[in-house]
């Protein structure tokens, strides 16, 4: 297993987190001129998201802009602001094989559907003595990447 059986092949979003999304509306959608292209919500996340996009078809990169559903539990998707990246992967569970070999810490959920309908997981960003490798405060999700997403960016 050393040599590695995925690629990186992009940013497919970054989720930023306040306690109020509308604020961040304001900036992203209202005067930054992104387009909403849906919501997701999930108690057991605790978040409320809009779903703000740059680009379009294959190219297009998310900005999730992410309120709490109760600011009173966790996780907390306000806390930090930059809540996390998110990178196109090739192959997801080949990714998530090799990477746990290596060590590397992943958040609990295992691979599941996302908020966009892709497969996703996410790398913890606290390592531990068990898994010494973690995005060093950074959460990091991976996301499968569709057919026409590996072809434009040579997955």
């Amino acid at each position: 297993m050393n040599e590695r059986p995925f690629k990186v092949l992009g940013i497919q979003q970054i989720a930023v987190g306040g306690p109020d999304k509308s604020r961040l509306r304001t900036l992203w959608v209202d005067t930054l001129g992104l387009s909403l292209s849906g919501n997701f919500q999930s108690v057991s996340e605790n978040v409320d998201e809009d779903i703000a996009v740059i680009g379009s078809g294959p190219l297009k990169v998310e900005v999730d802009l992410m309120q709490p559903i109760d600011p009173d539990k966790k996780p907390r998707v306000d806390k930090p602001a930059l809540n996390h990246v998110g990178l196109w992967i090739d192959d997801l569970p080949a990714a998530v094989e090799w990477l746990n070999a290596k060590g590397v810490r992943f958040a609990p959920g295992g691979i599941r559907k996302g908020a966009s309908g892709y497969d996703i997981c996410f790398l913890h960003p606290k390592a531990n003595e068990e898994f010494p490798i973690a995005g060093e405060g950074v959460l990091i999700e991976l996301v499968q990447a569709p057919v026409e997403v590996r072809e434009v960016l040579g997955g």
